[in-house]
């Protein structure tokens, strides 16, 4: 009786697990977005496999180009006189010894004589002032060449980071003119000293700008280096979507093409490319990166769960997802007839939840058995004693 009461205790046990799998199965298909081939491109989506990596620790800082000392010469004529022809042209770029500026000289002639005025450095045409016509003197600058090939970035960094800032710190600059672009450099030197007002050390450091993409004036940022970390779970960071307590990931369903689950995860810290994850992902998921944000207000899809499934599993399914019991089929198509049949599967039991029932009733009858059967027992009357032989009177 008490291993057939074991049995059953265990089957029981096998009986919630499955009823509570089933349950995490219908929570994770409720929070999962289907959607058709059409609807992938639509929304761009593309995928990265989840997977341990290098996490590199920065801190933010925000910034300034500025030409860089030395890349920089103004032109301006030795003798006074006037412009008589203008070569150069503002934002332009010229080589060393092209002609810019002809000025005429105010020393008596026939013609008077000429200055060729011409570019000290190659670069571009910047701060042109002057015209054909306009006077000129020694003490007057004409314009201005700008070598943009490296450019200064200058980034403030608040000084209660300064422990952490050294010259030869890996620095990434980025610029919201240039999307999706990065330049890489070090931290040339600090500042000698910290602006008391804004409370702010500067960063210098020299970028290369071969494309001349960066312009002096533009803002940028800078996100320095400051550690890394191994073996740290790691998504793009245009993967987290959510915000303060409610941050989640978009995962490729294991078994259904086109499908995405939201999943609820814990992030910790992140840095100008990558988002670490504590909890809530696994090493092998498909994370999905670009279109993450389209998908989070994409409701519940393009196609139903139905769809979804009948596609991936090659057979009809229920509305709610759920495996098609023998007769089912049929019962479905017979409500074309025009009558109505009620919905079979959906007024009944699932056979689990029926044969829970079953197991727990078979149990409470077997328990209600053993302790009648275990109770006290009536203690039977002692026999009487018996003697050996039968007394006879004398």
């Amino acid at each position: 009786m008490i291993r057939l009461l074991a049995q059953f205790l265990l089957l029981a046990a096998a009986i919630g697990i499955a009823q509570a799998a089933d349950s995490a199965k219908a929570a994770r298909l409720a929070n999962t977005v289907f959607l058709d081939e059409i609807g992938v491109r639509n929304l761009r989506l593309e995928t990265v496999e989840a997977e341990e990596q290098v996490f590199e620790e920065t801190v933010l800082a925000l910034g300034r180009i500025e030409v860089l000392p030395g890349r920089k010469s103004v032109v301006s004529s030795r003798i006074p006189g006037r412009a008589v022809q203008v070569k150069a042209r503002p934002d332009h770029a010229v080589k060393a010894g092209d002609p810019l500026v002809v000025v005429e000289s105010r020393q008596a002639g026939d013609p008077p004589p000429q200055v060729v005025l011409t570019a000290p450095m190659e670069g571009l045409i910047a701060e042109l002032d002057v015209v054909v016509g306009d006077p000129v003197s020694p003490d007057k600058a004409l314009l201005a060449v700008v070598d943009l090939s490296t450019v200064y970035a200058l980034a403030r960094v608040p000084v209660h980071l300064a422990s952490r800032m050294r010259p030869g710190l890996r620095v990434r600059v980025t610029s919201s003119g240039w999307p999706g672009e990065t330049w890489e450099t070090k931290v040339e030197h600090l500042g000698a000293l910290a602006d008391p007002v804004s409370g702010t050390l500067e960063v210098a450091c020299h970028v290369d700008n071969q494309g001349v993409w960066l312009r002096p004036g533009m803002p940028v940022e800078f996100h320095l280096i400051t550690g890394r970390r191994t073996d740290v779970m790691a998504v793009p960071r245009t993967a987290v979507q959510g915000d303060g307590a409610d941050r989640f990931l978009f995962v490729a369903h294991d078994s259904i093409p086109n499908a995405f689950v939201r999943v609820p995860v814990v992030v910790g810290a992140v840095n100008d490319r990558l988002a670490e994850i504590n909890l809530g992902l696994f090493p092998g998921d498909k994370v999905v990166t670009t279109g993450a944000y389209s998908l989070a207000f994409a409701g519940k899809g393009s196609v139903s769960l139905k769809e979804a499934l009948d596609a991936a599993h090659g057979h009809e399914h229920n509305e709610d997802g759920s495996e098609m019991v023998q007769g089912q089929k049929a019962a479905g198509h017979a409500e074309d007839d025009g009558h109505d049949h009620g919905t079979p599967g959906g007024a009944g039991l699932a056979g689990l939840t029926l044969f829970s029932l079953l197991g727990n009733g078979v149990l409470l009858v077997l328990l209600v058995v053993a302790t009648v059967r275990g109770g006290p027992k009536a203690e039977a009357p002692p026999e009487k004693p018996t003697t050996g032989g039968s007394d006879h009177a004398q």
